[in-house]
């Protein structure tokens, strides 16, 4: 069952509307995908995977689809398993080793005939999630408006974009606009200079469950001597499975994305990781498309917050890619 890169590529996804956090705006994503092809005996089976370059990290697209190929010749002629366990060893994590790994994750399951989640260990077939629906920032007017508009549309659970500034103003609108949807926010780093313990409690009065990574990375020992009454998640601070053991004193959960881990096979790691240590575990993606979240969402199904809304922030979707109805992620009916 020997493999061979089919192709690598880079494609460009226009976002509906636009797409504003701390970093800046987003009218489109650029996409690296790969594409893994059988030899052989079993000629035609080919796995295809996604990745979003991580942009704080100052990944490319074209960067991504270069190491993408590059990688491909290291491992041509093994088989999807060995070739998956050489890519862990020879590709750093992100966006290119996710796209790699998931598409030989992808490939492995159609040559065994048996769908990724049995081939990930899963006890059963994934079945549909609340997820959270991204409440981009804006004035806080405008966020209100999005989060009725969001709530209107079913979504029940909302991730408030922060900045740390004018912070309970927007959370206030959002929950104005939205008065029975569940909340969430996501600082991004941006709480290193604020009263931590008093913003997070002004924003669990204003019932948010849940904030997540609320100080620089490599700042993380700033919550050590807070204990608020909800938890904190690390995202950017929590990239891989050897993270956890170094930010695990300072949260109550981790936030793993595939194209930060580099792919599904650290991710389920992260995830054994994060569950020996008592750690909650949420499940997030970049902007992408259906075919990024199909091996999150195996993954999902052993979280406590879902987080997988990229492909419904976008203008369209690929062709038969997952459905989104009354606030929650499913695969398209007849395909578990």
């Amino acid at each position: 069952m020997a493999i061979q890169l089919k192709s690598a590529r880079v494609e460009r996804w226009p976002v509906a509307g636009s797409f504003i956090i701390s970093r800046g705006a987003r009218n489109h994503v650029d996409v690296v995908v790969a594409e893994i092809e059988g030899t052989k005996g079993d000629a035609g089976a080919i796995g295809r995977g996604e990745g979003t370059p991580v942009y704080y990290l100052g990944e490319d697209a074209a960067a991504c689809r270069d190491q993408i190929l590059l990688a491909a010749a290291h491992v041509a002629g093994m088989d999807a398993a060995d070739a998956r366990a050489a890519v862990q060893e020879i590709m750093a994590p992100g966006a290119a080793r996710n796209a790699l790994d998931c598409a030989l994750w992808d490939l492995e399951a159609r040559q065994r005939g048996v769908r990724l989640w049995q081939l990930a260990g899963c006890d059963g077939a994934p079945t549909a999630r609340t997820t959270a629906f991204t409440i981009s920032l804006g004035s806080p007017g405008a966020m209100a408006e999005q989060a009725a508009t969001a709530e209107a549309d079913g979504y029940h659970l909302l991730k408030i974009k922060l900045t740390g500034d004018d912070d309970r103003l927007r959370v206030a609108a959002v929950r104005k606009g939205a008065p029975h949807a569940r909340l969430i926010v996501d600082a991004n780093e941006s709480w290193g200079q604020v009263d931590i313990l008093e913003e997070a409690e002004a924003l669990a009065d204003m019932g948010v469950e849940m904030i997540e990574q609320p100080v620089p990375v490599g700042a993380d020992a700033l919550l050590d001597p807070i204990y608020a009454s909800i938890p904190f998640v690390a995202d950017e601070s929590c990239q891989t499975a050897a993270d956890v053991a170094r930010i695990g004193a300072f949260y109550d959960g981790v936030n793993i994305k595939l194209d930060k881990a580099g792919g599904l096979t650290e991710a389920l790691r992260i995830a054994d990781a994060a569950d020996a240590a008592g750690l909650a575990i949420m499940v997030g993606c970049m902007l992408s498309t259906s075919l990024a979240i199909a091996p999150a969402f195996v993954l999902a199904q052993r979280a406590r917050w879902v987080d997988l809304d990229g492909p419904a922030l976008l203008e369209r979707d690929r062709e038969g890619g997952f459905e989104y109805r009354e606030g929650r992620i499913g695969p398209p009916v007849g395909r578990p």
